[in-house]
């Protein structure tokens, strides 16, 4: 299978999220706090952009869940929309370090007026810095690739997806590792590790950024980069 027909089959997936307390970015729209009725066009192009920058990375880093700081409005998995709106400059983190075309908000400008900034891709894309590490080269993925959320707190909250949420983001990988056969996947949390786990693929753990794990992150993710050189 071609690249183009893997990105095809990849994003056609995206479409299939579960039924309950699950947002799905590309397909649904959030009615409280999308822009526009266009905002799932939008975070479709955006990831579909961002995908397509990425042909030759050599690493998947593979998370648990999109967040509603992160992939919920900017529809890429680890990055917010903060980051997309320039809004992070002074971390060192542009746009440009995410895809070429000029990103879009998708979220209204009253409820955040910068756009929502998650803590773990700060920290994941402030690595990809520090480290000195071509973005275009890393991929970042989600175990579960839609947004989880608490029903009785609404979109704007995260819960963790159940074990059988999980295995459904089998076929989305699966369709991922086709569009880049030649990239590590690397294991960001438990959930991750036991999807790869149960789909036989060996792959080395990090810890998570969040709650204190960020310095730990750092160095593992330094440690598994240098090795993929060696």
């Amino acid at each position: 299978m071609c690249s183009a027909d893997s990105m095809h089959a990849f994003m056609k997936l995206l479409k299939n999220s579960p039924a309950g307390a699950v947002f799905n970015p590309w397909h649904h729209r959030d009615p409280q706090h999308d822009a526009a009725a266009g905002a799932p066009v939008i975070r479709r192009e955006q990831l579909a952009s961002y995908m397509a920058e990425r042909q030759k990375a050599t690493v998947i880093l593979l998370a648990e869940a999109l967040g509603y700081q992160g992939g919920h409005f900017s529809g890429i998995a680890m990055t917010s929309e903060r980051l997309l709106l320039g809004h992070l400059r002074h971390k060192g983190l542009g746009p440009e370090m995410v895809f070429a075309p000029a990103p879009r908000r998708t979220s209204r400008e009253d409820v955040k007026a910068d756009g929502f900034t998650e803590p773990t891709a700060t920290i994941v894309w402030g690595a990809m810095r520090e480290l000195g590490i071509d973005p275009r080269g890393v991929i970042l993925w989600n175990a579960f690739p839609w947004h989880p959320y608490k029903p009785d707190k609404g979109f704007l909250s995260n819960r963790t997806p159940t074990d059988e949420e999980v295995m459904l983001g089998r076929p989305v990988l699966l369709a991922l590792t086709a569009y880049v056969p030649q990239a590590r996947i690397l294991a960001v949390g438990q959930k991750s590790a036991a999807l790869l786990a149960a789909m036989g693929i060996a792959a080395p753990a990090l810890r998570h950024p969040a709650n204190g794990g960020a310095g730990l992150f750092r160095t593992q993710f330094a440690k598994e980069l240098k090795k993929g050189r060696g």
